[in-house]
């Protein structure tokens, strides 16, 4: 699984020049950072548009946001943050607009039979409020308290989900793993 870098890039200087108008250097920070900030709304989504959808609002909203930006955390683990609620916000609002079941859009390499596919698939079937806490907790390596404190829910909570998550892929994994024998 994908692991949080321990040491991120230090991007405070483009912050400074973004906050002083720089478009460019706003340029080069989306070029950066946009593939974990599409990799962590792809898999909390599970859906390519609605990643996409929810990217192009992360960066909107970091653009307006600048002075909210205190350098108390790496700019990625403030992106993350934006990014989590956006695609919270997705749901919200997709909730509220449909009342239908919602097919979920699956990204497939036919030629990839392979166990990491197999987990990606699994990932997609969680729960959302479980699939935010195992993504950014197993794929992301955030500590459960970031990890709730990005999702507005209580430490435990996010334990919880978390151990309903694994519970779930191992249960998934092990039946669909089995039935290849």
């Amino acid at each position: 699984m994908l692991k949080r870098d321990d040491s991120p890039p230090d991007h405070s200087g483009l912050i400074e020049s973004m906050r002083a108008g720089d478009q460019l250097a706003f340029e080069r920070l989306y070029r950066e950072t946009v593939g974990m900030v599409y990799g962590l709304c792809l898999r909390m989504t599970s859906n390519p548009s609605l990643a996409e959808e929810c990217v192009q609002q992360t960066y909107v909203q970091a653009w307006r946001n600048l002075d909210g930006f205190r350098g108390e955390s790496a700019v990625g683990t403030w992106l993350h943050r934006i990014a989590v609620n956006e695609v919270r916000s997705q749901f919200r609002r997709e909730s509220r607009h449909q009342s239908l079941d919602v097919e979920v859009e699956h990204p497939v390499d036919a030629s990839d039979t392979g166990h990491q596919l197999d987990l990606e698939r699994a990932i997609a079937t969680l729960p959302d409020q479980a699939r935010a806490v195992f993504v950014l907790v197993a794929v992301y390596g955030y500590p459960h308290q970031e990890a709730a404190d990005m999702l507005d829910i209580a430490e435990g909570t996010s334990k919880a989900h978390y151990h309903h998550a694994r519970r779930r892929l191992r249960d998934l994994l092990g039946e669909s793993h089995e039935s290849d024998r």
